[in-house]
C-alpha cells in the first residue's frame, strides 16, 4: 500500500450568515507545509502558514477564528476590497458628465467600497481543483447602483498556489456601464508569526518606488507625487519599518505612521514585477510582492487599537502587522493626472499580484 497523500485542496463549512447563507473555507496546500486558507465571506485570506529558516511553520496574516468575529467588527482582515480600494474624496466623482455620490464611511470620504463593500459580501465558488496547481475561483455580482457605483460589475478572483510557496491572486471584472474599478487584497502581514508577541517595526522593507503621494490628515492625496529622496518614505534600499517613525516628518505624524500610496516605477505593467520585499530578520521569512498595478499602499498598522482579538487569542495592537495593497492610486476618479480606474463595457479589468515567500 502506498502512502496516502494529503489533499492539496480542501473545502469545509466555516459558518453561516444570519440569513442562513453558508460561508466556506478553502485550504490550498503547497510545499513544506505552505498552506493558504481563505473564506468565501469577503473572499478573504484567513491564514497563510509559512516555514521559517528552520522549517518551523507559523501563520503570518491577521484574521479571526470564526465567522462571528468577521461579522462583528469590520477590519478588512485579508479581505478582497472593492469596488474601489482606498479613498475617494467626499465620496463623489464625475463620469461622462454625470456626478455620482457614494456613501461616506471614513469621515467625509468613501473608503474601501463604502458601507458594505466587497469585503462584506458572500462570494460564490465557481471553480476549484488541483490541476495544474491548487486553485479556487470565486465570483461576486455587484448590481448597478450598489453603494452608489454605476454599472453591474461581475468580478472574479482566482487564488492559486503558483509555486511551492507562492500565492497568486488574479482579479478580473467586466461591467455593463462605464464605471470605476480598483480591487485589492487587504492582508495584514507579520512574518514573525501572528501567534506571538512583537510587531513589524523590525521587519526590513524595500519598495520599488521613487515617489509617493503626500496626503491630508484624512488620507486624501494633497497634490502630485513627491520624491522619496531624503524622506522617511525612501525604501529604495532596505530599511527597518520602525527606523524613521519618530522622525519629525509631517506626513508620518498626521497618519500616525505609514499609510501612503507608493508610485511604483514604470506605472502599470502588462506582467507582474517586483514591487516590494519584506524580511523578518528573526525568523528569516521573506515576502516578495509582485504586481501589475501602478501603486501599492503601505500601511504600518497604525490604527490597530487593541479592540479586536484575533486568532490565537492575540489582541491586535498598533504596528502588530503591515499591509501592502497593490492598487491604482487613491482618489483617482477625481484626479485626471493619476492612472485611470475607468472600466468600459467590452473591456476587462485585470489585476495580478503574486505573494512569493522564501527564507533568508
Amino acid at each position: 500500500m502506498g502512502k496516502l497523500q494529503t489533499p492539496k485542496v480542501m473545502r469545509e463549512i466555516f459558518g453561516h450568515l444570519p440569513d442562513g447563507t453558508a460561508i466556506e473555507m478553502v485550504r490550498l496546500r503547497g510545499d513544506n507545509g505552505f498552506e493558504v486558507r481563505l473564506i468565501t465571506y469577503g473572499a478573504a485570506l484567513q491564514s497563510i502558514f509559512v516555514p521559517d529558516r528552520a522549517g518551523r511553520l507559523a501563520d503570518v496574516v491577521l484574521g479571526r477564528d470564526d465567522l462571528a468575529g468577521y461579522l462583528a467588527v469590520r477590519r478588512f482582515l485579508g479581505a478582497t476590497i472593492g469596488r474601489y480600494a482606498n479613498r475617494i474624496a467626499n465620496g463623489s466623482f464625475e463620469l461622462d458628465g454625470r456626478r455620482f455620490q457614494l456613501p461616506t464611511n471614513d469621515g467625509a470620504n468613501a473608503l474601501h467600497g463604502g458601507l458594505a463593500g466587497f469585503d462584506r459580501k458572500p462570494w460564490t465558488i465557481t471553480a476549484i481543483g488541483e490541476n495544474p496547481a491548487p486553485f479556487v475561483t470565486l465570483s461576486y455580482l455587484s448590481l448597478d447602483g450598489e453603494e452608489g457605483y454605476p454599472g453591474t460589475l461581475k468580478t472574479e478572483i482566482t487564488y492559486r498556489i503558483s509555486g511551492g510557496s507562492e500565492l497568486s491572486l488574479e482579479f478580473s471584472a467586466v461591467t455593463g456601464k462605464p464605471t470605476i474599478v480598483n480591487l485589492t487584497n487587504h492582508s495584514f502581514f507579520n512574518l514573525a508569526g501572528v501567534d506571538r508577541d512583537g510587531g513589524i517595526l523590525d521587519h526590513v522593507l524595500t519598495i520599488a518606488a521613487d515617489s509617493y503621494l503626500p496626503v491630508s490628515a484624512a488620507g486624501i492625496p494633497s497634490g502630485a507625487p513627491d520624491k522619496v529622496d531624503a524622506t522617511p518614505f525612501d525604501f529604495r534600499k532596505p530599511h527597518r519599518v520602525g527606523a524613521r517613525l519618530r522622525d519629525a516628518d509631517e506626513q508620518v505624524r498626521i497618519r500616525q505612521g505609514y499609510d501612503h500610496n507608493f508610485c511604483l516605477r514604470g506605472g502599470a505593467s502588462s506582467v507582474p514585477r517586483l514591487a516590494a520585499r519584506v524580511e523578518d530578520p528573526g525568523s528569516g521569512r521573506v515576502l516578495e510582492l509582485w504586481t501589475n498595478q501602478p501603486g501599492v499602499q503601505f500601511y504600518s498598522g497604525n490604527f490597530l487599537d487593541g479592540t479586536v482579538t484575533g486568532k490565537y487569542g492575540r489582541v491586535h495592537r498598533q504596528f502588530d502587522a503591515l499591509c501592502l495593497e497593490p492598487q491604482v492610486y487613491p482618489d483617482t476618479p477625481n484626479r485626471p493626472d493619476f492612472p485611470s480606474a475607468r472600466l468600459d463595457p467590452g473591456q476587462t479589468y485585470r489585476h495580478t499580484s503574486l505573494y512569493r515567500f522564501s527564507t533568508n
